[in-house]
C-alpha cells in the first residue's frame, strides 16, 4: 500500500479552505450533520469477504457515498485498494469501530453548541454541513468546498481496543470517540480562516495552531493535548528551536511528519502556532476582536510581533 505523503495532503487541504467559504449558511442550527456513510460502510463491511471486499467497498462504499465521502476519497482515500489495505493491516482496530461510529449521531447537540459559541465571539462565522466517513487512517478531519470532512477511523481508540497492526504514530495520535465534538470545531476554524495564503513555517503553524486554540475555546476540549503534555515543560527550548526556522519554508521538523517524527511526538508546530494565538488573545483587551484578528491575520511575522509571545521568556 502507497503512503500519501502528509505535507502534500496538508498543501491540498489549505488550498481547499478558500473554496470552502463559499458557504452562505450563517446559522449554526442549519448545518447538516451527514452519518449516512458510516451507515453505508458497515452495510459493505458485512457483505465483503475476502474475494470480493475490493469490489464491494468500490461499489457499495465508495461509490454510493455523499458528496463528502467523494471528497474524502480524493483528498485522503485515494482508491479502494488504498482503504481495504488499510483495514486488512489492522482488522480487529476496524472491527471495534462500528458500535463508536454508530453514536457519532449523539453528538449534535454537543457540535450544535460549539458552533453557537462560535457565532457568539466571530459573528461573521459561517456554517458548513459536516460529513462523517471511515477512511484509511490517513486523516482525521479536512475542509472542502462541501463541507468539513471527518474520518471517524481515527477517533476509535476506546477502551480495549485492539491496536494491533498499527504504526507507531496512529497509536500516539489516535483519539476516542468522545474527541469528535473537537476536531469538528477544530476543521470548522480552518473553514473560517481568511489568512493570505503564506507557505513559511510560522504562517503555516499559526494557522493549525488558531485551529486548536480558538477551537478549544468554543468546544472546551484540544485535538493535541498530548502536544501540550509534551511541550509546556521545555516551551522556550522549543520556541527557541522554532524560531530558528519559522521563516523558512521547511515543514519537515514541525509538521504533517505523521510516523517520521523520531524522539518526540510528531507536529509541534500545532503547538507552537496555539501558544503564539494563545498570548496574543491573552494580552488582547477585546477578546472578540482578537478571534477576528486571529481568523483574519494577513502579516504572521506582525501578528507574532504583537502576540508578545516571545516577552514571556525575556
Amino acid at each position: 500500500m502507497k503512503k500519501i505523503t502528509i505535507s502534500l495532503l496538508a498543501i491540498l487541504s489549505f488550498s481547499l479552505n478558500l473554496l470552502a467559504q463559499q458557504s452562505t449558511n450563517a446559522n449554526p442550527d442549519n448545518a447538516k450533520i451527514v452519518t449516512s456513510d458510516i451507515d453505508l460502510f458497515w452495510k459493505a463491511y458485512d457483505k465483503a469477504t475476502p474475494e470480493n471486499n475490493l469490489n464491494v467497498f468500490r461499489d457499495e462504499y465508495l461509490r454510493k457515498g455523499s458528496v463528502g465521502l467523494k471528497d474524502f476519497t480524493k483528498l485522503r482515500i485515494g482508491n479502494v485498494c488504498n482503504l481495504v489495505g488499510t483495514m486488512e493491516t489492522a482488522p480487529k482496530y476496524y472491527a471495534a469501530l462500528r458500535e463508536p461510529s454508530l453514536k457519532i449521531a449523539s453528538y449534535e447537540n454537543q457540535m450544535r453548541t460549539n458552533f453557537r459559541k462560535l457565532k457568539e465571539i466571530y459573528p461573521d462565522s459561517v456554517f458548513p454541513d459536516v460529513y462523517f466517513v471511515i477512511g484509511r487512517m490517513s486523516s482525521g478531519g479536512t475542509t472542502s468546498e462541501n463541507g468539513l470532512l471527518i474520518g471517524v477511523e481515527m477517533y476509535g481508540r476506546n477502551e480495549g481496543v485492539s491496536l494491533e497492526g498499527l504504526s507507531d504514530w496512529h497509536k500516539a495520535v489516535l483519539s476516542s470517540t468522545d474527541k469528535i465534538p473537537y476536531i469538528v470545531a477544530h476543521e470548522l476554524i480552518h473553514y473560517e480562516q481568511k489568512t493570505v495564503a503564506q507557505n513559511s513555517l510560522l504562517a503555516r503553524s499559526i494557522r493549525e495552531g488558531s485551529a486548536d486554540f480558538i477551537g478549544e475555546l468554543i468546544s472546551g476540549g484540544n485535538i493535541n493535548a498530548h502536544l501540550h503534555k509534551y511541550g509546556n515543560p521545555i516551551e522556550k527550548q522549543l520556541w527557541i528551536e522554532f524560531k530558528k526556522e519559522m521563516n523558512g519554508t521547511n515543514l519537515d521538523n514541525w509538521l504533517y511528519q505523521g510516523d517520521k517524527a523520531k524522539g518526540k511526538p510528531a507536529d509541534l508546530g500545532y503547538y507552537m502556532g496555539y501558544k503564539i494565538c494563545e498570548s496574543y488573545y491573552k494580552n488582547a483587551a477585546d477578546k472578540k476582536q482578537a478571534v477576528k484578528d486571529i481568523l483574519e491575520i494577513k502579516d504572521f511575522s506582525k501578528f507574532l510581533a504583537d502576540s508578545k509571545y516571545e516577552e514571556k521568556f525575556n
